[in-house]
């Protein structure tokens, strides 16, 4: 069984993202074993500078790296990476659990991911070039990999 961790920065303040997370999570533990670590935001001032961000993220890059198991395959979540249909990624987890049998998503602050981040990684991916509220990423992921291991096992889950 292919293991999925996700790696996201901070936590899901408001209680219908918790209770929707929770349940995708929930689900997938029928697809995969899953793993999900939260780790904590670097503090910000009220108008950070260009310089603060990227020190911020620069500091957070060592946590995510730490966390990232060495033999999955890595997903850095960011705004121009590529974005794959529902097929398209069903079809990806399908050839990430052959080649590499782990695979890690990685969800950044609400600033992004720092390069050193996106470079470590085997792929960028966007789900939309729409903007959405960086906590709510967290459950579109997961609902976008349930969807794809739905795909990938044939079930009517996916119309």
């Amino acid at each position: 069984m292919i293991g999925v961790k996700f790696i996201t920065l901070g936590t899901l303040k408001e209680s219908y993202l918790r209770e929707a997370a929770a349940e995708y999570e929930k689900r997938l533990g029928a697809f995969c074993k899953i793993q999900i670590v939260q780790l904590k935001e670097e503090k910000l001032s009220d108008n950070p500078s260009e310089g603060e961000i990227r020190q911020t993220l620069d500091k957070e890059a060592q946590k995510i790296i730490a966390e990232i198991p060495p033999r999955a395959y890595k997903i850095a979540m960011c705004v121009e990476g590529k974005q794959l249909s529902s097929e398209e990624l069903a079809d990806k987890l399908s050839e990430i659990s052959e080649r590499y049998g782990d695979v890690c998503f990685i969800i950044g602050s609400s600033h992004g991911l720092s390069d050193s981040v996106k470079n470590a990684c085997d792929m960028k991916l966007s789900v939309s070039k729409l903007t959405f509220p960086h906590q709510l990423m967290r459950v579109l992921l997961l609902e976008a990999v349930y969807r794809g291991f739905n795909i990938m096992k044939g079930t009517k889950y996916h119309k």
